[in-house]
């Protein structure tokens, strides 16, 4: 998918007038792209919108303007987006009770070891390859990156709708979701890009 540019980014004024339709586009977007995985899973496969959306809604939060600074944030966030042949997103391990944040996450502590996240079309699985950084021995992020890399068997099986679904086996946390049609016709979107 092609990074996104200095260009492509508004400024902090220009971007107050659009934000309110941008945002309504891209909270509709997220609902296409967001898939619940059990209770303490949520997964949103990210794009160029999406990823557009936080680096303008940083560069708002935190009154960025300068264009090197803006730059910066381009540069991090531009990971965030999948490369040829493979989807990309952000997963959540989401806890809302302030007493059961590290338990939790301490049980999801080697998530990102490969196979115990697999996103399956039909009989083909892609393992998901987490950026590193976001755990280690001890501990665990509760906000992790990560891509799963399809290739054109991934893409055939998706245009031909075979079944495609997102599974989780890790420490007694098992859960399987299958992906909605319009979720997979949006990685159909983001593979279909050059």
């Amino acid at each position: 998918m092609k990074p996104l540019a200095l260009e492509d980014i508004s400024d902090l004024q220009q971007y107050e007038l659009e934000r309110p339709e941008f945002r309504q586009r891209v909270i509709a977007l997220k609902r296409r792209r967001r898939v619940g995985l059990g209770p303490l899973l949520t997964l949103l496969f990210e794009n160029r919108d999406t990823v557009r959306f936080q680096i303008q809604e940083m560069a708002r939060i935190e009154r960025i303007a300068r264009p090197e600074k803006v730059a910066q944030e381009l540069e991090v966030y531009n990971e965030l987006l999948p490369g040829a042949g493979e989807v990309a997103a952000t997963v959540f391990i989401e806890v809302t009770e302030p007493e059961k944040v590290q338990p939790t996450l301490d049980r999801f502590i080697g998530l990102d070891e490969s196979g115990k996240l697999v996103l399956r079309i039909g009989h083909d699985a892609s393992a998901a390859r987490f950026a590193p950084g976001q755990s280690r021995e001890d501990r665990i992020s509760a906000v992790h990156y990560l891509r799963f890399p399809l290739g054109e068997s991934g893409r055939r099986g998706l245009r031909e709708n075979r079944p495609a679904l997102l599974e989780v086996s890790h420490a007694g946390y098992e859960a399987k979701t299958v992906l909605s049609p319009e979720t997979v016709e949006e990685l159909l979107d983001d593979l279909r890009e050059p």
